[in-house]
């Protein structure tokens, strides 16, 4: 047990503390404030306190808990809402109404619930076993199995092992092993600030489909991958966070409202579990763990809340699941790691964050990635972090810091987002790392032509930015027909595909093969108008054409209706193409004619 001695803010400094360790949770003051211990000198510890310290005083005491911050890992974790140190929040709501009291804490995971437990075939009494290795499972929703596995660490030989109906602290089966017995139970704990181990990390080769066509199309990311969205104000960060946690093919989606406003946060937690989920047809909530940090929590729990909701996909991963971690904003984590920083009066760095800003921002993403669990399963963690860049510079140290690490960056445009353009990300200054991983994967599933025809759309994209630039000093009619029709194909690209409603039931998500088939005839209709133009046909009369029209609308058409109708439209291309061909040549005859 120590003494209060100096309080700042968020942080407290304690003597008396002998015997502690680093990021020890402790108990501060008289109303048991939760802490965790960031520097030891001698005797003397500094904590940061995960709560309000208002009315704290010097000469309380702090007392130790011996443990590290740890999230607890059972059935009943999907559905939850957790603020940064995983509380529930709708549990401490019933307790203390809408601001949470001090020093209050509840179970992360019920206890009065019940849970049929089933042991895995080949699992049974006397059976050796080691740390990782799944030995039952519990069906927590309809359509996801929530698998029991060895704590890590712990192995030898299981011992009263059955069937049953169980809380998650009843002890389902005992493990001996040097010389030791512990009892199992459906709950486990993890601490948060280190990574899980593992067999082996793949090199990434699967995309993760978001149904978003910029994405899926230009800017792919893989699954165990790492992205950043940075963008000013208003740029639609949120937005397309909100877009992958409902159409991406991930499994389980961890959200992250880390130092976010009130009113964003109060958006995800009443719209997620009306959401029906495309996948199940069930709530979206059902497979979903949501952690929310507000802007007016205290800072130093959104310095924990990050760690909270890559341990909890982590713990997902090791069951062989698919999972993606949305962070908004990793900004407002390496702001509160600046106001610690500050307090604890260490040597600034650029900006006035602290020098060790790149290598969490590393540790960090470098928890993705697909791999062999210690039980054989297959599993990925997939990390999608907004950056709130203050002006949208991105030079500032957390954007350059995020970009040095992550291997797909999605640059948000206000501008965009201003005249209604969403998914807001610029196809000029994005990029994407992943591509030739995937290329493979692409081959294989779509053909060769896909990543040619990818290539094609980037390259008319580019053009049509470095012709406008040229159209603002000579005008649009200085050009030759040949290079107006890539502008107007940019324009095509960019209204007729890259922009998406996520209000529209056909157009919120595009499958790979929808997407496949836009471009296809996209770039079929560039042919055709190219080849025309060289037949002497003006670019009014190509303009004119009704199957425009068609290809415009191809956004609308359903999933199933997606083969008949390329063939339809490109059909009608031809056709009309043709017709175009023969009547602007039967014209320059009789012109021909008539001179003569």
């Amino acid at each position: 047990m120590g003494i209060i001695e100096r309080i700042s803010g968020p942080l407290v400094v304690a003597d008396e503390m002998l015997g502690t360790k680093m990021y020890d949770v402790v108990r501060v003051g008289d109303s048991g404030l939760i802490g965790e211990i960031i520097q030891l000198r001698k005797e003397r510890a500094v904590i940061q306190v995960y709560e309000d310290t208002t009315g704290l005083k010097p000469g309380e005491k702090v007392v130790s808990t011996d443990l590290p911050l740890s999230v607890e890992l059972a059935p009943g974790l999907l559905g939850n809402i957790y603020d940064g140190i995983q509380r529930p929040l709708e549990v401490l709501e019933s307790k203390s109404g809408s601001f949470i009291g001090k020093g209050l804490t509840a179970d992360a995971i019920g206890r009065s619930k019940k849970w049929k437990f089933i042991p895995e075939k080949g699992i049974k009494n006397g059976s050796m076993v080691k740390d990782g290795e799944i030995i039952g499972h519990v069906q927590e929703t309809e359509f996801l199995k929530h698998y029991i596995m060895v704590p890590v660490g712990m192995s030898g030989k299981i011992s009263g092992l059955k069937e049953g109906t169980f809380k998650v602290d009843d002890k389902i089966a005992t493990i001996e092993g040097k010389g030791k017995k512990h009892e199992i139970t459906m709950l486990q704990r993890r601490s948060v600030r280190r990574s899980q181990p593992f067999k082996r990390k793949f090199r990434a080769a699967i995309p993760l489909i978001t149904g978003q066509r910029v994405i899926d199309m230009l800017f792919p990311i893989a699954k165990g991958g790492t992205a950043a969205a940075p963008g000013p104000f208003g740029s639609g960060k949120t937005v397309i966070q909100h877009q992958l946690a409902k159409w991406s093919d991930a499994d389980i989606i961890v959200y992250v409202g880390c130092g976010e406003r009130g009113n964003e946060m109060t958006e995800v937690l009443t719209e997620f579990p009306e959401l029906k989920d495309p996948k199940t047809g069930r709530p979206l909530i059902e497979r979903t763990v949501l952690i929310a940090n507000t802007s007016n929590m205290p800072v130093a729990a959104r310095e924990a809340s990050v760690y909270t909701g890559i341990t909890i996909a982590e713990y997902f991963r090791d069951m062989g699941y698919s999972v993606a971690i949305l962070a908004d904003s990793t900004s407002r984590w390496a702001e509160a790691m600046r106001e610690i920083s500050a307090r604890l009066e260490e040597m600034p760095g650029e900006e006035g964050y602290p020098a060790y800003l790149p290598k969490r921002l590393a540790e960090y993403y470098e928890r993705s990635g697909t791999v062999e669990s210690l039980a054989g399963k297959t599993g990925s963690v997939t990390i999608v972090g907004a950056v709130s860049p203050p002006g949208g510079d991105l030079s500032e140290p957390v954007s350059q810091g995020t970009l040095r690490v992550v291997k797909t960056f999605w640059a948000l445009d206000a501008s965009l987002a201003n005249s209604r353009h969403f998914p807001s990300i610029n196809w000029l200054t994005s990029y994407s790392l992943y591509l030739d991983d995937l290329e493979e994967w692409y081959n294989k599933t779509f053909g060769e032509e896909f990543v040619k025809n990818r290539r094609e759309i980037m390259r008319i994209l580019q053009k049509e930015a470095e012709l406008k630039d040229i159209v603002q000093l000579v005008g649009a009619e200085a050009l030759p027909d040949e290079e107006r029709i890539v502008l107007e194909m940019g324009k095509m690209l960019r209204e007729d595909f890259l922009r998406q409603s996520a209000f529209d039931e056909a157009d919120a998500y595009t499958s790979m093969k929808k997407q496949a088939a836009m471009i296809s005839t996209m770039l079929h209709f560039r042919k055709r108008a190219q080849d025309a133009v060289r037949s002497g046909v003006p670019l009014d009369g190509i303009l004119s054409v009704k199957v425009r029209e068609e290809i415009a609308r191809m956004k609308e058409i359903k999933e199933s209706d997606v083969e008949k109708s390329e063939h339809r439209i490109k059909g009608e291309i031809d056709s009309q193409f043709a017709a175009l061909v023969k009547q602007y040549g039967e014209g320059e005859r009789r012109e021909a004619v008539a001179k003569e």
